[in-house]
């Protein structure tokens, strides 16, 4: 509501049912942290966990033995061919076999990867 003062300056209060919010601060608060907690309720559903659609997929190939990584690396490279100077794909690490170690190895080259790409960004921006 608009009201005009003493000195005829207007002055505009905003009115819940005819009675300032400004005089009820206690209104106020309980307002204002009920907006809060509804942004927060919301920013907060961005981040619940989503089901995926239930339908069929191709199957992913993955090449875990050696004789599958020649054969992926004379084709990826044929000047090269398979370089592998340590000997990591005949290696079974902590007493597994040769598949589950180079799918850790895998694992870790692309981790590692990743971690060197964010560092290089890091060190461009930084």
């Amino acid at each position: 509501r608009v009201q005009i003062n003493l000195h005829g300056v207007c002055s505009f209060r905003p009115s819940l049912c005819g009675r300032s919010l400004l005089s009820t601060p206690h209104k106020l608060i309980t307002m204002f942290r009920t907006i809060v907690l509804a942004l927060a309720l919301v920013g907060a559903s961005a981040f619940a966990p989503v089901r995926p659609a239930a339908s069929p997929r191709a199957a992913v190939v993955v090449s875990e033995t050696k004789s599958d990584l020649v054969e992926l690396a004379g084709k990826c490279n044929p000047a090269v061919k398979f370089f592998d100077p340590l000997n990591l794909a005949e290696q079974n690490f902590w007493g597994t076999s040769e598949e589950a170690t180079i799918g850790f190895l895998r694992h870790a080259e692309i981790k590692h990867g990743r971690i060197a790409m964010f560092a290089f960004v890091g060190f461009i921006a930084g």
